[in-house]
């Protein structure tokens, strides 16, 4: 990843003019037409242009190095080969563009609706469609995307938390020692389970990366696209009770292994990815924090209220480590 220290406001240069001159110097004939999607990490525009509608993606800088960012790009043209993935389009052969200090690339606009899984049959297509997804995944490894792992999404995330004034005082050394801990049960939990045949993955893989069109799902945003286990791409699609749960789950694995085979062992690691990802969450606001975008969508993470219900969350989450996997499937 870049090194360089980060912009407190990295897109306050990103005016509406700078993204359609940008999008000019690039031979996209820009018609004025500009929207901003809904993004906090990077800056994201459906812009009207000569050859219909696109859309622009402005890299965060000092987050992703050219070679990493290319990688994503090579694995969603891949990955659009044989499935509706959006990938970047190439320009006199390059994805990764410049105007001035941004990096950007643009994308066809994907029609679609947000996905109504409980409609007929919606689910089984969804798993055989991932599935497909990480069949082309399997076939080579990242070099330079990094893996979702303890150390990055758990440790690393830990210590930009403790390194923020927006933990409260009161709550710092009850934060360091409650995950502490759930780590330490995430990290036996990964030991326990055993060695796992780590593919490349979506990521982030949840309903607001996913899109429905007339011939099913429709995968946006590979910015998250990783080296891991299978499962990291499947249980954030689930919610409800168990009983919902397990139902759903029986409906995605239907769909699944009608293309890949799935590795049961993996259900063990569910709740570990959900403590790893509740913990990365925490540290990506208050690394973010100086950003204007991200004290307003999330006001509450500067209340010491909030802070103490997370706190009850994660020791929550330890108990659920501990508890028997909810799913099941064989």
């Amino acid at each position: 990843m870049v090194t360089k220290t980060a912009d407190p406001q990295p897109f306050a240069g990103l005016t509406p003019e700078v993204v359609l001159d940008a999008a000019a110097a690039v031979g996209l004939a820009p018609d004025g037409r500009m929207f901003a999607l809904n993004s906090y990490e990077n800056r994201v525009y459906q812009l009207g242009a000569g050859r219909g509608q696109l859309v622009l993606k402005f890299y965060r800088p000092a987050r992703w190095s050219d070679a990493q960012i290319l990688e994503e790009h090579r694995f969603a043209a891949e990955l659009a080969a044989t499935l509706n993935v959006a990938a970047p389009l190439a320009l006199d052969g390059q994805t990764l563009l410049r105007y001035r200090e941004f990096r950007f690339a643009a994308f066809p606009w994907l029609r679609g609706r947000p996905p109504e899984l409980d409609a007929p049959e919606a689910r089984p297509m969804l798993g055989r469609s991932l599935a497909r997804l990480h069949q082309t995944g399997a076939q080579a490894a990242f070099a330079v995307r990094p893996r979702i792992d303890v150390e990055r999404l758990g440790w690393h995330a830990r210590r930009q938390v403790l390194a923020s004034a927006l933990l409260p005082e009161a709550l710092r050394e009850r934060y360091a020692a409650v995950s502490a801990a759930l780590l330490e049960q995430v990290s036996a939990s990964f030991t326990a389970t055993g060695p796992l045949g780590e593919i490349r993955i979506h990521g982030d893989c949840h309903l607001g990366n996913l899109l429905w069109d007339e011939h099913g799902p429709v995968f946006v945003d590979l910015d998250d696209c990783a080296t891991g286990v299978r499962v990291q791409d499947l249980w954030m699609l689930l919610s409800g009770s168990p009983a919902e749960q397990q139902r759903q789950w029986s409906e995605l694995l239907e769909g699944y292994r009608q293309f890949a085979d799935f590795d049961f062992r993996e259900l063990r690691l569910i709740e570990p990815l959900r403590a790893l990802r509740m913990l990365h969450h925490a540290a990506w606001v208050t690394h973010r924090w100086s950003d204007p975008a991200f004290p307003r969508a999330f006001p509450w993470m500067g209340e010491p209220r909030y802070w103490e219900g997370y706190l009850q969350d994660l020791l929550e989450q330890i108990d659920a480590i501990h508890d028997p996997p909810l799913l099941q499937g064989k």
